[in-house]
């Protein structure tokens, strides 16, 4: 069957047509998102406060030219900051990620940058799509905290057993219910949550926090605040290392310690399944 040939002006309509409606085509972008949550009300946008949902969906509105609804992987605290959290959105605007990207940085405040953006398929969601969340919590354990810190970690000045915290932490590795280490009220259909890896490392001095890095498939509201609290309880001797593990088997929040303060508390990397 012969080619059909279109006239010039059919020509010019067909790639008028293309072009608009490639340019309304739905793109899915993943936003790498860091933030000093001081200021802010947390992730989520709430009736009251800045959050930084918020702010991205304000400074993503006007060159969309419509609201957009931006997905987190994680809902951190007010408070709580962000070493590289991430976020999905759905646009049509035509513009490439490095141009969105200047565009984004140069309306948005300064604590609260773009770090990366990337196309994705339709099918990534920020949170939907994760496999897992890492956080660390900072902890000064010195008779003062330097003024450059201050702001990003729980200042502990009597002395803490580090050892007795490690063991402690050790009976929170792997599957299990953490009801115990959760907001009271969460409405979650089940606690149980897997934590990959939990571990202390560094400490020495006010200029040198002591960090509990905690990666797992997911958490519940408070729950790395929990455990903190929980284990510098244990480092300050009110309980035992071996209590921990019956903490944890009680499933009554009550049972565990108080929550840390959400200054110490840093969102470190969301993970993902390999691209292909």
């Amino acid at each position: 069957m012969p080619a059909v040939r279109l006239r010039a002006g059919d020509r010019q309509a067909r790639v008028a047509y293309l072009i608009a409606r490639t340019a309304t085509l739905v793109r899915n972008l993943k936003l790498t998102i860091e933030y000093e949550g001081t200021n802010y009300v947390g992730w989520q946008r709430q009736p009251a406060g800045v959050s930084i949902q918020a702010l991205l969906e304000d400074a993503l509105a006007p060159i969309e030219k419509r609201a957009v609804v931006v997905h987190g992987a994680g809902r951190t605290d007010a408070g709580v900051h962000a070493l590289a959290q991430v976020a999905s959105v759905e646009v049509a605007l035509a513009l490439d990620a490095e141009t969105l990207q200047r565009a984004l940085n140069a309306v948005l405040p300064a604590d609260v940058r773009v770090l990366a953006i990337a196309e994705m398929p339709a099918s990534f969601h920020a949170r939907f799509s994760a496999i897992s969340k890492t956080y660390e919590y900072r902890i000064v354990n010195a008779p003062y905290v330097s003024a450059f810190l201050h702001r990003y970690v729980w200042h502990v000045p009597q002395r803490l057993d580090v050892d007795a915290m490690r063991e402690g932490a050790s009976a929170l590795a792997g599957r299990h219910d953490f009801a115990a280490f959760q907001a009271a009220g969460t409405p979650v259909e089940s606690a149980e949550r897997t934590i990959h890896e939990i571990a202390w490392s560094g400490g020495g001095g006010p200029h040198q926090p002591l960090v509990l890095r905690v990666r797992g498939d997911g958490f519940l509201r408070h729950m790395v605040r929990a455990i903190a609290g929980t284990l510098v309880d244990v480092g300050s001797g009110r309980w035992p290392a071996s209590h921990v593990a019956s903490i944890l088997a009680s499933r009554r929040r009550v049972s565990a310690g108080r929550s840390a303060p959400p200054p110490g508390l840093f969102l470190v990397e969301v993970g993902y399944p390999a691209e292909p």
